[in-house]
């Protein structure tokens, strides 16, 4: 069975640095470094800082 290619892009899950668990869905380069992003988080009405924690199949 032939080796499959890996992609040049990754799924990128970020999750919420407040604790409330909320996450969002998306897109990277697979060379990048992992993303840390302010976006807002709805549960705590605010924005905060959102981590890339793991890893989505793609």
């Amino acid at each position: 069975m032939a080796v499959r290619a890996r992609s040049r892009i990754v799924i990128a899950r970020l999750f919420s640095s407040a604790g409330t668990g909320f996450a969002y869905t998306t897109v990277r380069p697979r060379i990048a470094d992992r993303l840390v992003l302010m976006k807002y988080d709805p549960i705590v009405k605010r924005h905060v800082l959102f981590r890339e924690r793991g890893s989505s199949k793609s």
